[in-house]
C-alpha cells in the first residue's frame, strides 16, 4: 500500500504477523492497514490510523502455507530468512522504484523470531554483496517471542499483577499467590529446558516446549481469561484459541469478488496450523543474538509491548531487552524509563540509547496497533523517522 504522504520518497515497511502460520492479512484488515473490514464482512471502511499514513507498507503471507501463500513447508528461522531474502529480491527487481527508499521490518507475536533472522539475513546479504543491495535502516518488534530463555521466567508476576510493581497499568491479576508461586516454581525446570535447547538442538527443544506450555500457559489458560489481553474473558467455544473473532475479515477475503480481484484461488485462515505443528522445535530457540552486531552496525531498533498482553507480556520483553549483551548494555540499562506523552496524556513509558528502543504501551493486549492505534502509528512514525525520543515533552535524548 503506497503512502499516503509522499511514497516517492518515504520509507518501506514490511509488517510481519506471527502464529507460527498466520496470516498478515489479518495484520492488515484488522490492525494497522488502510481499510478495516466492516462487522458483517460485506465492505471496509478507512482506517486513520494506518501505517501507511507516512511509510509504503507491504503485509506478507509467511512462511509458506500461513493465509494465502503457497509453495513447500519450511521448519525454522534460517529456511525462514533465506526464503524472504529471495522474496526481497525479486521483490526489488519488480518495482525499482522503492529500491532506495529505507527498508524496514516489523511484526508482532512469533514475529519476535522472524524479525531478527530475516534482518540478520538482510544484514549479511549487504555485507556479502550478495545479490541487490537492500537499504536496511532498522527493525521493529511488538509483545513478540524473542528471548524465550528470559521471557519464561515472566509469566508467573504476570498473572500475579501484570506486573503493577515494575509500573504496569493492568486494574487487577489473573491469578492467586499460591497457583502463581507453583507457576514461579516450574518456571526454574523450563528455563533449564530452554538452556538445553539452545545448547543442544531439536530433541531437547520439543521437550522444552511441552514442559513450560504446560506449566506456564494451562494454568492462566483455566482462568478462562484472554491470553492476549488480561482485561477480557475468551470464549474459546466461538472464537478458538485465538480468543479473538475474525469471521468478519474471513467472509471478505473470501468472497468470490474480493479473491478475483487479487487472484487467489483458495479459501482464507487466520492461521494454518500444519504450518505451526512444524516449528514446534523452533519455539524455544533466542534470536536476541541477532541483533547486537546489527545495532554495532548502526540499524535501529524497537521493541514495544501492550502492557495487558499475558502471552508475549511487556515484562518478559523488558527484560530480555536488559539483559541482552551488546556493547552498550550499561548505558541502556542505566537509561531512564521516560513517559511516552501523547497529546497531553501519557499513554505508555519509553527507554531509548544507543539506536535501541524498548516502549511499554498501557492499556493495550497483544495487538497494540488495534487496541492503541494512534499511539502505534506515532510511535512508529517516530521510530521511522530516526527521533530517539517518542517525544520532547519531557526532553529529547540520544
Amino acid at each position: 500500500m503506497e503512502s499516503r504522504s509522499t511514497p516517492e520518497t518515504d520509507p518501506l515497511v514490511m509488517w510481519l504477523n506471527g502464529g507460527p502460520g498466520c496470516s498478515s492479512m489479518m495484520g492488515m484488515l484488522a490492525e494497522n492497514g488502510p481499510c478495516k473490514v466492516d462487522k458483517d464482512g460485506q465492505n471496509t471502511t478507512n482506517n486513520p490510523y494506518s501505517w501507511n499514513t507516512k511509510a509504503n507498507v507491504m503485509w506478507v503471507d509467511q512462511p509458506a502455507g500461513a493465509g494465502f501463500s503457497t509453495g513447500s513447508y519450511i521448519h525454522n528461522e534460517q529456511e525462514v530468512g533465506e526464503a524472504m531474502y529471495q522474496f526481497l529480491q525479486a521483490f526489488f527487481k519488480a518495482l525499482p522504484q522503492y529500491q532506495k527508499n529505507e527498508f524496514f521490518v516489523a511484526g508482532e507475536s512469533y514475529a519476535g523470531h522472524y524479525v531478527p533472522a530475516i534482518t540478520h539475513r538482510i544484514w549479511q546479504g549487504i555485507k556479502n554483496k550478495d545479490g541487490f543491495s537492500i537499504n536496511l535502516k532498522g527493525l521493529g518488534i511488538g509483545n513478540g517471542l524473542v528471548d524465550p530463555e528470559v521471557q519464561y521466567k515472566y509469566y508467573a508476576p504476570m498473572a500475579y499483577d501484570g506486573g503493577k510493581s515494575e509500573g504496569g497499568s493492568l486494574a487487577k491479576g489473573a491469578m492467586g499467590k499460591t497457583a502463581t508461586d507453583l507457576m514461579a516454581a516450574a518456571s526454574k525446570a523450563c528455563v533449564a529446558a530452554i538452556t538445553e535447547c539452545n545448547n543442544n538442538g531439536t530433541a531437547s527443544c520439543v521437550s522444552a516446549f511441552a514442559l513450560c506450555n504446560y506449566g506456564q500457559m494451562v494454568p492462566y489458560e483455566l482462568t478462562g481469561l484472554n491470553p492476549y489481553d488480561m482485561r477480557k474473558p475468551c470464549d474459546r467455544a466461538k472464537n478458538g484459541m485465538l480468543c479473538y473473532d475474525f469471521s468478519n475479515v474471513q467472509k471478505y477475503l473470501d468472497s468470490p469478488a474480493v479473491q478475483k480481484e487479487i487472484g487467489v484461488t483458495k479459501n482464507w485462515d487466520s492461521c494454518n496450523h500444519i504450518v505451526n505443528i512444524g516449528f514446534m522445535p523452533d519455539w524455544m530457540h533466542n534470536y536476541q543474538v541477532f541483533l547486537p552486531d546489527m545495532l554495532a552496525d548502526g540499524i535501529r531498533v524497537l521493541v514495544y509491548a501492550g502492557d495487558v498482553d499475558f502471552i508475549c507480556n511487556w515484562l518478559g520483553n523488558k527484560h530480555w531487552t536488559l539483559e541482552m549483551e551488546w556493547p552498550n548494555k550499561d548505558a541502556y540499562n542505566a537509561a531512564a524509563d521516560r513517559p511516552y506523552v501523547l497529546s497531553g496524556k501519557e499513554v505508555g513509558r519509553v527507554r531509548t540509547s544507543n539506536s535501541f528502543s524498548f516502549v511499554q504501551v498501557y492499556q493495550a493486549g497483544h495487538m497494540v496497533p488495534l487496541d492503541q492505534p494512534e499511539a502505534a502509528l506515532y510511535m512508529l512514525n517516530s521510530f521511522l523517522a530516526g527521533r530517539s525520543s517518542l517525544n520532547c515533552l519531557h526532553g529529547c535524548f540520544s
